[in-house]
């Protein structure tokens, strides 16, 4: 929710990092990502439509980490002698009734070849085995860098505050300029529009944007990149619900 503060901020990491402070919708604060594939990870998470909150970087009650550590052998992680907070990446609240909540760990497959960090893994599954949530531990190998694209790419384009009228009309708009260019690039789609109406370059893929952020269309963003859409590649969600 709005409220929750991570555990670790993009401030407590290095400054040469790939980290990330990213506008959640969901939670409607800044999420605190401390790498691209924790930022994949959010990324497909937000556009889920499943998905009802996130919090990154949460924290895990350190006693129960000790005694996992001390139970099976592990040394807990320490730092100048005091004993450190562990934290999972993502635990996440979502509408499925059989899953509704669960942890993820994105690790990059490079870093699980240390045994030191399958230890404080093994603390740390063993830690939501006993809160019976289900943990899943993420490789860059299990995002697909496509699917992260198109949603970057469409991703701005929530925060904008459109009228349900509108959205209904540009729809309705959109759906017949696809149906009659099936085989037409979305670009060139747009182009011709913006031509016709003597608009601005790039105020019908904005509006196509803004159409596919509020779920207006559809297309299968794991075959290809927005910008080699064709008309017929758009699916127009059933806007009577």
């Amino acid at each position: 929710g709005v409220d929750y503060l991570p555990w670790i901020t993009v401030r407590d990491v290095p400054s040469d990092g790939r980290s990330h402070r990213v506008f959640g919708h969901k939670s409607q604060r800044t999420h605190h990502l401390l790498s691209d594939l924790e930022l994949a990870v959010f990324l497909t998470l937000e556009w889920n439509s499943q998905t009802t909150d996130i919090r990154e970087q949460f924290p895990l009650k350190r006693e129960d980490t000790l005694d996992i550590a001390h139970e099976n052998g592990i040394k807990h992680p320490v730092e100048a002698g005091v004993k450190l907070y562990m934290s999972s990446d993502f635990l996440v609240d979502g509408l499925d009734l059989q899953l509704p909540q669960y942890v993820i760990q994105a690790k990059y497959t490079n870093v699980l070849k240390d045994p030191r960090v399958i230890e404080k893994l093994e603390i740390e599954r063993r830690y939501w085995l006993l809160k019976k949530v289900p943990w899943f531990l993420v490789t860059e190998n299990d995002v697909s860098q496509m699917l992260v694209q198109n949603i970057s790419w469409i991703y701005p384009a929530e925060q904008d505050e459109i009228e349900d009228e509108v959205l209904l009309d540009r729809t309705a708009y959109y759906s017949d300029l696809f149906q009659q260019n099936p085989n037409k690039t979305v670009t060139d789609i747009c182009k011709l529009t913006d031509r016709i109406y003597n608009q601005p370059d790039g105020s019908s893929i904005y509006e196509i944007r803004q159409l596919l952020a509020n779920r207006c269309f559809y297309f299968d963003m794991l075959s290809k990149p927005f910008h080699l859409l064709k008309g017929k590649d758009f699916v127009v969600e059933n806007m009577g619900n």
